[in-house]
């Protein structure tokens, strides 16, 4: 296991600015490469490089319309493990809520190819993907796509609120959701895997409207990150501090008011491998299956080795 997790306070991650910005922007990147230099980060680049180019081979599958339900074993439960048989009939809820994977800028839902499967492997039932458009220009547009799909699978599981995962964009895009159009309602837990929640310097090297969006400071992140007042959407941030993609790296820690927010810290991941570490795929299925409101568990699960 090459990134061990950390859980953080609510209130992490880097922050910069003022008349020592130039300072601060040195220290920034003094701190990345002391990260990058680091055991774990070395390998964990060559699990990205790897990772990156099998990517790249699946990409044009994850083209396809994603399958809608689950992987058409129905309620039969003779194709399960006895560790699944003992999930599923100790915790009907939390393996049968449906779970939705929204991929991040530019990508598909190939990106959760591995993700979907540990999922499943360890009893959850239903696992969704979506993909919206590689040429959305506007996270407010993807999110009311993104409303759209949730009410569909809303409608033909029977289940009134589900989880979502989501990565790098795809986090931002499901916030806005859950934040600014009321979709608290819909999702019980949402999991964000890199996403730039107080934008990313990285975002200034394109000049596209949905880069622009992502820049720190931006209109779109500075009315995303107003306060939520009651909002009933549990939310878990994991970043890696070497991820090359957000900069600086606690940007992809989430600090908002009144949302219930856990930030994981891992070491050493990069940002197209976060949806494939083991440490991720266990730390969601032990995060998915607390469903009341105290965050206490509502059944067991024990991790599967191969």
């Amino acid at each position: 296991m090459i990134c061990p997790a950390r859980v953080v306070p609510a209130t992490g991650g880097d922050r910069h600015g003022g008349s020592g910005e130039d300072a601060g922007l040195r220290t920034l990147i003094g701190q990345r490469l002391r990260a990058q230099a680091t055991p774990q980060a070395v390998v964990g680049g060559i699990v990205e490089a790897v990772w990156a180019s099998t990517h790249v081979a699946l990409y044009p599958f994850g083209t396809r319309t994603p399958k809608r339900g689950s992987d058409g074993h129905g309620y039969r439960i003779e194709h399960l493990s006895p560790t699944q048989r003992g999930m599923l009939m100790s915790g009907v809820a939390e393996s049968g809520t449906p779970i939705l994977l929204v991929h991040g800028m530019a990508d598909n839902h190939s990106i959760f190819a591995l993700l979907r499967r540990g999922l499943m492997r360890r009893g959850f039932s239903r696992v969704f993907a979506m993909n919206y458009s590689v040429r959305t220009r506007d996270v407010r547009t993807a999110a009311a796509q993104l409303a759209e799909e949730i009410e569909v699978i809303v409608t033909e599981t029977g289940y009134e609120r589900i989880h979502v995962v989501a990565h790098s964009l795809g986090g931002i895009i499901a916030r806005y959701y859950v934040t600014r159009l009321d979709g608290d309602e819909r999702v019980h837990t949402l999991v964000t895997l890199g996403s730039p929640h107080h934008g990313t310097l990285a975002a200034h090297l394109l000049p596209t409207r949905i880069t622009r969006q992502l820049r720190p400071g931006s209109a779109l992140l500075r009315e995303l990150n107003q306060p939520a007042d009651g909002c009933r959407t549990r939310m878990i941030a994991l970043w890696s501090d070497t991820d090359e993609a957000i900069f600086p790296a606690g940007n992809a820690a989430l600090r908002q008011a009144g949302v219930q927010v856990t930030n994981i810290a891992l070491s050493g991941a990069g940002h197209l491998t976060l949806p494939i570490l083991p440490t991720v795929v266990h730390q969601l299925a032990t995060s998915l299956t607390q469903l009341d409101t105290e965050g206490e568990p509502t059944a067991s699960i024990t991790d599967i080795s191969v």
